[in-house]
């Protein structure tokens, strides 16, 4: 096993950490809010768009009733998942954007794209097809934000507390599912539907957190990684000392710098290519990045086909077909599920992700889900009529494994928070090497918008009896348990536990050889702490990677990218700009050193 124990990380003591206390301060967690409010665009439309269309002043502006029973499904599943083909759009647009204007701009041209899609939409006068082509362009702005959001965090983020910090994101997913629950249910509780307010005011939430996110993007720096890539070395420590409020010659600002300009050095070396030819050799041809992109590509399959990604789309027919009646009801309970799922992954992110790890923490969410879907399927199976004969009504037998299948609805939104929507943003912005790390996470969240594409898009017409074309309620629920439980022996054998272990140190584990790295794969010693140690004790960091994407390790004394400068003193002491380092007392304050860097 490479690294050591891991030590739990309990947030409300941070200090234990072993960090300097300056880490952890106010402009890290506003930088981390800032970007991780772009969860929120996911989870507003996956939240809004079922109970928009709920809407029977929606349904007369888009001329609903003069369609055929299957025209409607298609509709709505049509109306659904245009943002979702936008999206496969824009998390290929992404890393083109990241790497070349920048995570800030690329915050700040999603954001008008996202703007204008809806602006579209809700100037369509219910013109159908103008409808698509707001949402589509909508989704080119969303599809983004899964790319560029947890990269920035994760790149930003110091490594003891990357899970957390890149949870945020996932917990804006679920705030902005409840606030599109509930405001549905408010407009529908207070403005009635008669007027195009009662679908107009939810739909303006979209509006309303891209301009918060373009005028917070004004007050944040660019990420410290990408300054590097770029080979803007003094920007780049500059932005870090800046994140992490302490001098530029500081012991763990200088280490933390050494090892991502080491890490990213040897990846250059080891592309032997320049431009993107190099980008896409050192992707496809190299065995440890292949690895690492065959887990994000599986996890985004096995999490959309799990059906929990449909279930909140859709929460309000399924609770319908499940015996709740009447839309106030139905729109009450899918806003209170919608809080359940934003408490679990509050507990994911505050408590499970750096403390029990990543593996752990998903295999407990995969469990909760898959036993909720093999209830529901069977529930389904014995009482077949429900969601195919809509004259139906439950019996008193059935009324209380009716209770219990809505109950697994909100235990399977539960594991779903805790397990595979927490872990597949994390995953995939924290397992690549700097120099690729924004083209795998576009064509992982590609793969990721591609699948819930489909399953949304699929998940109406599946419902549908086997005469209409579908597969009936009972087999859609199968075969999302048959994919759950396919998604728990797959993680149990190939996911690697990788918390606590920094963005530079991941190729220590990736270099084990393939079939190892699941089951006895854990990283979990952060090799800038041992460099910061070393710089204690007068000498350079080194960085302690048997492998850099082919490289063999290098110390930063045999690299000439960077030059890290100390002071001059005759004193054995630390030569570190830290006044608790000297034997006389606190130094007389200075101006801050410059910085130089030889290319």
């Amino acid at each position: 096993m490479a690294g050591g124990v891991k030590k739990p990380v309990n947030i409300f003591k941070l200090k234990d950490l072993g960090e300097p206390k300056e880490v952890f301060n106010f402009r890290l967690w506003f930088a981390v809010l800032s970007f991780a409010l772009m969860g929120a665009s996911r989870g507003i439309d996956e939240g809004l768009i079922s109970g928009v269309f709920m809407s029977e002043d929606f349904q007369r502006e888009i001329h609903l009733s003069s369609y055929s029973r299957i025209e409607q499904t298609n509709i709505k599943a049509t109306m659904s998942s245009m943002v979702l083909i936008g999206s496969v759009g824009g998390a290929l647009l992404a890393f083109l954007f990241c790497d070349r204007i920048g995570r800030l701009w690329a915050t700040r041209q999603l954001c008008a794209l996202w703007v204008l899609g809806i602006a579209l939409f809700l100037g369509s006068n219910g013109n159908l097809a103008m409808m698509y082509a707001g949402r589509f362009i909508a989704g080119l702005g969303i599809g983004q934000t899964t790319v560029v959001g947890p990269v920035y965090i994760a790149e930003i983020a110091p490594s003891s507390i990357r899970g957390l910090c890149t949870c945020f994101f996932t917990g804006f997913v679920y705030i902005g599912i409840v606030l599109a629950y509930f405001t549905n249910y408010g407009c529908e509780l207070n403005l009635g539907d008669t007027s195009h307010l009662r679908w107009m005011v939810p739909t303006s939430l979209h509006i309303m957190f891209a301009g918060l996110i373009f005028v917070l993007s004004f007050f944040q720096c660019e990420s410290p990684r990408y300054f590097v890539k770029c080979g803007r070395l003094e920007e780049a420590a500059a932005a870090m000392s800046w994140l992490r409020k302490l001098p530029v010659d500081h012991a763990y600002v200088a280490s933390e710098m050494a090892a991502i300009v080491q890490g990213h050095n040897a990846e250059m070396e080891a592309s032997a290519a320049d431009g993107w030819l190099g980008v896409l050799k050192q992707t496809f041809t190299v065995r440890n990045n292949l690895y690492r992109l065959h887990l994000t590509v599986f996890a985004q399959i096995l999490a959309q086909w799990s059906g929990a990604g449909s279930i909140t789309i859709y929460a309000v027919d399924l609770f319908k077909l499940l015996g709740i009646s009447g839309n106030n009801e139905s729109l009450l309970v899918t806003a209170v599920f919608g809080l359940l799922k934003f408490f679990a992954g509050l507990l994911c992110a505050l408590f499970l992700v750096d403390v029990v790890g990543r593996k752990l923490s998903l295999l407990v969410g995969i469990s909760l889900q898959a036993v909720s879907m093999v209830y529901m399927a069977i529930f389904l199976t014995i009482v077949p009529q429900l969601g195919v004969d809509s004259s139906y009504k439950l019996s008193p037998t059935e009324l209380g494994p009716s209770q219990g299948a809505i109950a697994m609805i909100f235990i399977c939104g539960f594991g779903w928070a805790l397990g595979w929507n927490s872990m597949q943003y994390l995953l995939t912005a924290e397992l690549f090497p700097l120099r690729i790390r924004a083209l795998c996470t576009s064509l992982s969240m590609t793969i990721h918008f591609a699948n819930q594409y489909g399953s949304s898009r699929a998940f109406p017409n599946m419902l549908l009896p086997f005469g209409a074309g579908g597969i009936s309620p009972h087999g859609t629920f199968w075969l999302f348990a048959a994919v759950t439980i396919i998604g728990g022996i797959w993680v149990f054998f190939f996911v690697p536990e990788t918390a606590g272990t920094s963005l530079e140190s991941m190729d220590q584990l990736f270099s084990m050889p393939w079939y190892k790295i699941g089951r006895h794969g854990d990283v979990s010693t952060d090799n800038h702490v041992r460099a910061a140690e070393q710089l204690e004790e007068g000498t350079r960091p080194t960085q302690n990677n048997d492998d850099i994407s082919g490289v063999p390790k290098q110390t930063m004394r045999e690299m000439p990218s960077a030059e890290f400068p100390r002071k001059h003193s005759e004193s054995d002491a630390p030569q570190v700009h830290d006044p608790e380092y000297t034997e006389e007392g606190p130094t007389v304050e200075s101006p801050p050193p410059i910085v130089q860097f030889n290319p």
